[in-house]
């Protein structure tokens, strides 16, 4: 019960504080008398929850708009877990839309069914690569998973602009690429469910007004992998050791170089597949050169990892939210008057309610609920092991007469080598 408090307790709290918050604001930066600005707030809320889930088209198309953010969010959380911030997931998503768009322009003559599945592995495979350039820098270098993280951002942004702006641009066009074969793309899940289901129980009428494909059945896929990677392997474990204290982890015999790669390897996969699946199932259906650095995708799932908690249920629903708050923005522009910009703001303020937990001069004002606590991963192992190491020795006579002069225990050297046991284990 203090694991579920703790894990949707704080999120909710943030975003209830971002959103009174943003209330103020918007009467604020309002004319007129106060109850008329109460109106407008009240009214741009409204319009917000209408533009964002109002009707079945406008679910639609804040589903389509929630997938890329699931698949980066993911790539976010799983990095943090080992205790990396990758704020890459931009750049890995791009490499993976790249790579993706290539093998769809060259070999657009091949069927679907095997077309389709070679496009999403080599993002995957593309976005793996891009990321563990940077777990390499940091596990065999030292070097700051945020610098190079951030700097491959613009590198990937500039040679897959280069490459749309050259070889792949289109004939007769500016900037972009030709859009891809009809045998490259996802369907929707309106077109999909009337091919199919649609034959028995009926068809989706107008089923082109509603976006959102396939991928994101593809999207639950990958956070029931995430999920079981994260919660039910070694490898899962291993990162929660190495996030909480890399040198307990180097004492329990887990090789923190090779974990940090493949952790980053993987999120790099994840991020890829966004890029993929984007591309592959929303129009235009191809590649726009000023479009890898204007995506603000791989930016905005540090806010829906940081705020799902990296827990696979907090990042769905956290992708929700940024969804719907995207989706909703030219509604609050175009009925209420309200500058979408104030989607930024909500997001901004978000993201500053959860970080405020995070400093210690804060947490006493907070519930109960929402203090931060240090996970139990596992029982003191490292002053454990160090303990029975010496008592063994004693016992086989290496020691001279009596007690060894120090004996270590938990606390020795608990307080530097070995994660603080807690109370709870959020996971």
């Amino acid at each position: 019960m203090h694991t579920l408090k703790s894990s949707l307790g704080r999120p909710l709290i943030a975003v209830l504080v971002a959103f009174i918050l943003g209330m103020i604001i918007v009467m604020i930066a309002s004319p007129g008398a106060l109850g008329d600005r109460f109106n407008t707030a009240v009214s741009a809320y409204y319009n917000l929850v209408m533009g964002s889930f109002g009707n079945i088209q406008s679910i639609s198309y804040t589903l389509a708009k929630t997938t890329p953010l699931i698949f980066t969010g993911l790539a976010v959380a799983l990095a943090y877990r080992a205790g990396l911030f990758n704020i890459g997931a931009a750049g890995q998503l791009a490499v993976g839309a790249m790579v993706a768009g290539i093998i769809g322009l060259k070999l657009g003559s091949l069927p679907g069914v095997i077309l389709v599945p070679m496009m999403l592995v080599a993002s995957m495979l593309a976005g793996a690569f891009w990321g563990s350039i940077v777990g390499i820098l940091k596990a065999w270098r030292g070097a700051h998973e945020v610098v190079t993280s951030i700097m491959l951002n613009w590198i990937a942004f500039y040679v897959c602009a280069a490459l749309v702006e050259g070889p792949f641009q289109a004939p007769g066009l500016s900037q972009q690429t030709t859009p891809l074969s009809a045998s490259a793309t996802l369907p929707s899940l309106a077109n999909l469910y009337n091919q199919t289901l649609g034959t028995i129980f009926g068809q989706i009428p107008l089923a082109a007004q509603y976006t959102v494909d396939v991928s994101l059945l593809l999207a639950f896929v990958a956070l029931v992998v995430y999920w079981f990677l994260t919660s039910r392997t070694t490898f899962g474990y291993s990162l929660r050791v190495i996030g909480q204290n890399p040198k307990a982890a180097r004492y329990a015999g887990i090789s923190v170089k090779r974990n940090l790669v493949l952790a980053m390897a993987l999120a790099g996969a994840f991020a890829g597949l966004a890029g993929a699946t984007r591309l592959m199932g929303q129009s235009p259906y191809q590649l726009i050169s000023s479009g890898f650095s204007s995506d603000s995708t791989g930016f905005d799932a540090i806010g829906v990892a940081l705020l799902g908690r990296t827990t696979a249920i907090g990042v769905i629903l956290s992708a929700l939210l940024f969804g719907g708050l995207q989706q909703a923005g030219p509604f609050l522009q175009l009925n209420v008057g309200v500058p979408g910009d104030l989607i930024y703001i909500l997001q901004a303020l978000v993201l500053f309610a959860v970080a405020v937990e995070y400093v210690p001069s804060f947490q006493r004002f907070l519930p109960p609920f929402m203090r931060r606590t240090k996970p139990v991963l596992a029982p003191p192992l490292v002053p454990n092991l160090i303990k029975s190491e010496a008592l063994l020795e004693h016992a086989s006579g290496s020691s001279t007469a009596g007690p060894p002069e120090a004996t270590l225990t938990d606390n020795s050297v608990g307080a530097t080598d070995a994660p603080t046991p807690a109370t709870s284990q959020e996971d």
